[in-house]
């Protein structure tokens, strides 16, 4: 294992991560707060550690595919330890244990917050949780990438480990022009929602903090009661538009900018993922409308948002969807593990994933009762290869399998169980709200110390898929 440039390249992101803290301290004095010294401080102390780390590994780059595991996983802690350094020292939180929650929520998109009362908070450390989901959404090694020249072979296999999706798409034959075509599409995205926000009449503070959350699909608010605090359907619907592209594969949105107008509609997951929104939103609306005192329309226009907002990991909340009858928060909890599409900035088991298990259900039923039948799984006419598929299936499996040991942990700790339930697939999702203790109208907060790192594990296992981190676990990882 080369240590050297394993913290090589972990002591760069953190001297970056370091100076990005320069943001937020310019919101500060801009907005006369007095915190911006805090963020100059962070920003000297962890842009010296950073290049510190840098100068005592030697400046080697050169790492083979089993240290990239080890990177990505670092550099997600490390930045979450750094990242977290603004909480403590501004005083939002007594304990390292919530400023690393709150933190590692932000970076990994889930958006569960223990903070009680945000807008009493500065604005600045407002920002610098938005900022945090911002740059998890797309990916602080994807960004790493795109800015650092010169890691050859080694930047494509930090992507592979850490773009979601059951295989990364190539869009660029270089991996950094890659990398580079992603951010300017999530760039360019952010921008335009920031405009349309302010012109719907949000001030322009909260547009650009809605529209780093929204695109990341993490669901941080300005406000504690989320979206609900703007009572206007055209906010909404601008947050309904765009939380339903950031589920969509961003390589899709590249081949359509790149001449093929027909990309979206040619792809069988995107056509399954409207299916799945559609279908989930006409059942809720139904449900409610026949069991509660909702109008029709205000029905249609609840459910389309939790949906599209749970199925992308989001989390925006226009409402306490935890009040509602129980089969609309059935299918809002199993939204939760469907997830947005593979490429796109959502979180759980992706909607591609499940169309190749239903797919190959499919098939092995019908070739139960026809044994001589040959059928072959394809997506969009393209035969799955069997490491792919065997992949596919092992993650589906560990993934249920981690949300069920994690769950009866949380139980273990007193949780009853939908809220123990909710929580971990919340978690696991990224998603942020759950249901019982923490549903949408309440925080994390009043969970214990070792329920918070246990769901700060979580959050960590599905923002990077599982694998990544779980393979460090296995001993023969380390021998070999």
């Amino acid at each position: 294992m080369n240590f050297k440039a394993i913290f090589n390249l972990i002591g760069t992101l953190i001297f970056f991560l370091g100076l990005l803290m320069l943001i937020p301290a310019g919101i500060s004095i801009y907005f006369n707060e007095g915190v911006a010294d805090v963020f100059i401080i962070c920003t000297a102390l962890t842009s010296l550690l950073g290049f510190l780390t840098r100068i005592l590994s030697g400046g080697e780059e050169k790492i083979t595919r089993k240290e990239c595991f080890v990177v990505v996983t670092l550099s997600w802690i490390s930045a979450t330890i750094i990242g977290s350094l603004p909480f403590l020292f501004v005083g939002i939180f007594s304990s390292f244990t919530d400023a690393f929650f709150e933190t590692i929520s932000g970076l990994t998109t889930t958006g569960a917050t223990v903070i009680v009362d945000i807008e009493a908070q500065p604005l600045s450390i407002l920002f610098w949780r938005s900022f945090l989901q911002w740059l998890g959404g797309m990916g602080i090694i994807v960004l790493f990438i795109a800015i650092l020249p010169n890691l050859g072979i080694g930047g494509t296999r930090l992507f592979d480990a850490e773009v979601p999706g059951p295989v990364p798409e190539k869009l660029e034959p270089r991996i950094r022009k890659n990398a580079k075509a992603l951010w300017k599409i999530y760039i360019g995205l952010s921008i335009l929602m920031t405009i349309l926000l302010w012109l719907a009449g949000m001030n322009l503070f909260d547009a650009v903090n809605h529209a780093f959350t929204t695109m990341a699909t993490g669901g941080y608010s300005t406000k504690t009661a989320s979206a609900g605090a703007w009572d206007s359907p055209i906010i909404h619907l601008i947050l309904l538009l765009f939380m339903f592209m950031a589920g969509t594969s961003f390589a899709l949105y590249f081949r359509v900018l790149h001449g093929e107008s027909k990309a979206l509609l040619r792809d069988s997951e995107f056509k399954f993922y409207v299916f799945i929104i559609l279908i989930a939103t006409l059942i809720i609306t139904w449900n409610l409308f026949t069991n509660t005192s909702m109008k029709f329309i205000t029905s249609l226009r609840e459910a389309g948002f939790q949906v599209v907002s749970i199925i992308t990991t989001t989390g925006f909340a226009t409402t306490d969807f935890d009040t509602w009858p129980p089969l609309a928060k059935g299918i809002l909890l199993t939204l939760m593990f469907v997830g947005g599409c593979a490429g796109s900035t959502g979180g759980a088991i992706k909607v591609g994933r499940l169309l190749v298990v239903l797919k190959y259900s499919y098939n092995e039923l019908f070739n139960f009762i026809n044994p001589r039948a040959v059928t072959v799984n394809k997506i969009n006419g393209i035969p799955i290869k069997s490491e792919v598929l065997n992949k596919i299936l092992g993650f589906v499996f560990i993934y249920i399998l981690t949300f069920v040991l994690a769950t009866l942990i949380m139980m273990a700790l007193g949780f009853d169980l939908v809220s123990a339930g909710s929580a971990i697939a919340s978690a696991l999702g990224n998603v942020g709200p759950g249901l019982g203790l923490v549903g949408p109208a309440k925080t994390y907060a009043p969970i214990c110390a070792l329920g918070k790192w246990v769901l700060s594990l979580c959050m960590l296992l599905g923002r990077l898929e599982l694998y990544t981190v779980l393979v460090l676990l296995l001993p023969d990882f380390w021998r070999t």
